[in-house]
């Protein structure tokens, strides 16, 4: 079949078959369909979208078209959790040690950062000595040793999805709701969890920014994971704000480190005790009432800090400085941004916010860009927030000839006004099999 004829299909509103999607997803992996068809069907697909079953199989595909990772060895019910990204978005490294402690096997990989979104890896590896490339022998051996691992992602996994994403960045067609489900759950499923929590932010930081856009995503992602026999739950987050009060690498690993120890901010603790008990809930552990005490249990007793210190130093890392901060690389310069009026912070734009600890050397413009991993900011008044003038807003940390490049980005979205605005939920819905609850 003629890859121009799929286009006009997909064009014309057509439905593919799991032929016709095998002949294009396979011959764009193998080089025999050039980008430019690939960008034409999927801008199709961005106009004309595509069934639910059709995205299933799309998604079944794109799994296929790498590794396919067994986790057999691994004794026990696997949960892996993912998020489609935000700023300030360190639960990983809270959840998956507090999942661990409560008897989960987390046999996690996660990806670096892009843009304005921060990577668990990228964070992981602030801590001097952490190794996240793990051989499949070691990865399985630490998980069923200590029930913990979090590693990069294979290069291996979901290969079509990578060139297709790299297209879609370029071409206006990453906002799309059956290339993003396909796009994250291919490699979910490549992954080989038994159980999935997806964390689908929602705001100005987020990829979807309002609350239908994020359910419909979710739903189609809950729906792709129970075709392919998964247990798959969603949460919809807040992402119109960062969560807690660090961004950056190194100042991300401080603050969910303090969550572990009991005294963490409130929104990034309950947004956390939240996800992690959905977790203990997908593997079987009781209730979500029942699973949230055994989350806020684990913080209390300590096991949680203890197994994420026990997977650092089981992956290399000098777990000194997750008790002695101070040992972190320190940054070069810190600079304080002050409020030039008074009032309530009305828009604190989180997409710039997070842009603007890029621009500090905390992420990456483009893919290989050095990371420094003391770069980033440290919020000390957030939306909702009166604010009086020449008090400060935030801590920069980084190279100083970045300061005035990161403020401009970071006033860019702030708006400072007379009332205080309305309060946004933490978590505004859950989503199963059974359906949508709103919270």
């Amino acid at each position: 079949m003629r890859i121009y004829d799929l286009i006009a299909k997909k064009r014309d509103g057509g439905t593919h078959t799991r032929a016709e999607l095998e002949t294009l997803i396979n011959g764009y992996v193998s080089g025999q369909v050039p980008d430019y068809q690939m960008a034409a069907w999927m801008m199709a697909v961005y106009l004309r979208g595509m069934t639910d079953q059709e995205t299933a199989v799309l998604t079944d595909i794109m799994a296929h078209s790498g590794e396919m990772v067994d986790l057999s060895p691994i004794q026990g019910i696997k949960v892996d959790k993912h998020s489609t990204g935000g700023v300030g978005d360190k639960t990983t490294l809270v959840i998956a040690p507090i999942a661990a402690a409560c008897g989960v096997k987390i046999a996690k990989m996660s990806g670096r950062g892009l843009g304005h979104t921060g990577g668990t890896i990228d964070k992981m590896e602030s801590v001097p000595g952490t190794r996240t490339a793990l051989s499949q022998e070691e990865f399985f051996a630490q998980v069923n040793r200590i029930g913990i691992s979090v590693i990069g992602q294979s290069e291996n996994i979901a290969v079509a999805d990578k060139k297709m994403y790299a297209l879609r960045d370029v071409t206006a067609t990453v906002s799309c709701i059956p290339l993003i489900a396909s796009s994250i759950m291919s490699k979910k499923l490549a992954s080989g969890s038994d159980a999935i929590l997806l964390d689908v932010t929602t705001g100005t930081g987020a990829f979807m920014k309002t609350v239908e856009e994020s359910i419909q995503l979710a739903r189609l992602m809950v729906s792709i994971g129970a075709h392919h026999g998964r247990q798959v739950a969603a949460m919809i987050t807040d992402m119109d704000t960062p969560l807690g009060h660090n961004i950056g690498n190194s100042l991300e690993v401080i603050e969910s480190m303090e969550v572990l120890k009991g005294r963490g901010p409130a929104d990034l603790t309950e947004v956390c005790l939240q996800l992690a008990s959905y977790m203990l809930v997908l593997a079987g552990k009781g209730s979500p009432s029942a699973c949230r005490a055994m989350a806020q249990q684990a913080i209390r007793d300590g096991s949680a800090f203890a197994k994420c210190r026990e997977m650092f130093a089981a992956q290399g890392g000098d777990v000194r400085v997750l008790e002695d901060y101070s040992l972190f690389a320190q940054p070069a310069a810190r600079y304080e941004l002050l409020a030039d009026a008074e009032g309530y912070i009305v828009e604190n734009d989180a997409e710039k916010i997070g842009t603007a600890s890029v621009l500090l050397g905390a992420g990456r413009e483009k893919k290989g860009d050095p990371i420094d991993y003391a770069a980033g900011i440290i919020l000390h008044k957030k939306r909702g927030d009166y604010v009086r003038r020449g008090e400060s807003l935030a801590t920069f940390c980084g190279q100083a000839s970045r300061f005035a490049a990161a403020e401009a980005c970071y006033r860019s979205g702030l708006r400072i006004g007379p009332d205080r605005p309305a309060e946004l939920p933490l978590i505004y819905a859950i989503v199963t099999q059974d359906g949508v609850q709103r919270l």
